[in-house]
């Protein structure tokens, strides 16, 4: 079989795949990106970014730098997924794609991206644990735009009500040690999602990865002493019941009530915290035995998807090369709220606005949810581990049983 034919078969069936998730088709408005020279198509997946803004005015700037007219649309992630995976189908490809890290194992595995060898973009400057969230199989399909990742918010006055030193909060006892103090002032200890989505899996992997625990064991002691931790949270009235139900977004808003001393949640709720009517501060996520826990890494991946004429890489090399420069990446990432790839500029981003320190430092201690070589079969093992997750809060199992079970299926896909 030949590369092309096992392309369009990968690709195809990842369309089938997906076809649950929607039954959108790519637009037939997009032009023909086989074309020598011309417009540079590039898909991204901030729709909230209009023509006139900082974002677009740098894509047009980076295509006058290398000579091309940049035509840019913007997408619903989920859509983008979709849209990226027919349109490699087809054969009209953006030159230029921009993509949630999770989704590059799968776009990477259905042959529609050209890895960073082919296509000669320099990824020496990154920093190693966010690009392994676009590396699948030994390869890398593309260079890392940023990072967001989870920390705790507290609120300063209910700690010094409860006689609590945030900085005293560092291993999961000192934590529990904190709730249990603003709990005995007549106030509620922590709040988190734990949904029944990937949006609960993002917000437990801290707690799982800080035990020591690996999602190809999710049954292990370590595993199980994570989930413990959460239910005996609620078992003890340190965290509400509504977690179970709560999006990181319904968490927020429990947080910004003024009646919770903590909440798990990422860097884009930064601006929301400044207008919180409380003083407010951030902690990096504990682990288990103390220092920072292992969260998981948001953020977007630069990819350069393959293209009928591969004279056009070079175009896209240069564009993506701009996209990602340090002086570039600086002014992206303080748009998107961000955390940089580089370190040079994480340390530029930490003094220019000491509030991110300790987001700098979640991201450097961070991870890929596909890395450690899981690829596509993290999506196979994250519903197994949120619906664990559920029967255990919701008192259905014990947090062994739960994640035997969640183990045993997760090992059946």
């Amino acid at each position: 079989m030949t590369r092309l034919h096992r392309r369009r078969r990968l690709v195809a069936v990842a369309v089938i795949a997906l076809a649950a998730v929607t039954a959108s088709a790519c637009s037939s408005s997009a032009k023909d990106s086989g074309d020598d020279g011309g417009a540079y198509l590039v898909w991204d997946p901030y729709p909230q970014f209009a023509d006139d803004s900082d974002w677009v005015a740098l894509l047009k700037k980076c295509g006058t730098s290398a000579g091309v007219t940049v035509e840019r649309t913007g997408y619903d992630t989920t859509d983008l997924t979709n849209k990226a995976l027919l349109a490699a189908q087809q054969g009209n490809s953006p030159d230029v794609l921009i993509v949630d890290n999770p989704v590059i194992s799968t776009l990477a595995e259905a042959g529609a991206l050209t890895t960073t060898e082919e296509n000669k973009l320099d990824t020496s400057s990154m920093a190693p644990n966010l690009l392994g969230a676009g590396q699948s199989g030994g390869k890398t399909y593309g260079v890392p735009i940023g990072a967001n990742t989870l920390a705790l918010y507290y609120n300063k006055d209910l700690l010094t009500a409860a006689g609590v030193d945030p900085a005293s909060v560092t291993d999961w006892t000192s934590l529990t040690t904190a709730l249990t103090k603003v709990k005995a002032k007549g106030k509620k200890g922590i709040t988190f999602s734990a949904i029944g989505t990937e949006e609960g899996s993002f917000q437990f992997l801290p707690w799982f990865w800080g035990s020591g625990a690996q999602l190809t064991s999710l049954d292990s002691p370590q595993a199980v002493a994570a989930l413990t931790l959460w239910t005996d949270w609620l078992k003890q009235g340190l965290a509400p019941n509504s977690v179970i139900n709560n999006t990181q977004t319904t968490s927020w808003q429990e947080f910004a009530s003024g009646d919770f001393a903590f909440a798990e949640n990422g860097t884009w709720q930064l601006a929301n915290a400044e207008k919180l009517g409380f003083s407010y501060g951030t902690i990096a996520i504990p682990a288990s035995a103390g220092g920072p826990a292992p969260a998981p890494t948001g953020g977007e991946f630069v990819s350069i998807p393959v293209q009928k004429k591969t004279g056009r890489y070079a175009t896209s090399q240069q564009l993506v090369t701009c996209l990602t420069s340090a002086d570039n990446l600086l002014t992206t990432d303080t748009t998107l709220s961000y955390v940089a790839p580089v370190a040079a500029v994480q340390d530029r981003q930490a003094a220019e606005n000491p509030k991110l320190k300790v987001w700098v430092e979640a991201v450097r201690a961070a991870k890929g949810r596909t890395g450690d070589n899981l690829g596509t079969k993290y999506p196979k093992i994250s519903e197994p581990l949120w619906t664990a997750m559920q029967a255990a809060l919701s008192g259905g199992k014990s947090p062994q049983e739960a994640l035997t079970a969640a183990q045993a299926t997760a090992a059946s896909k």
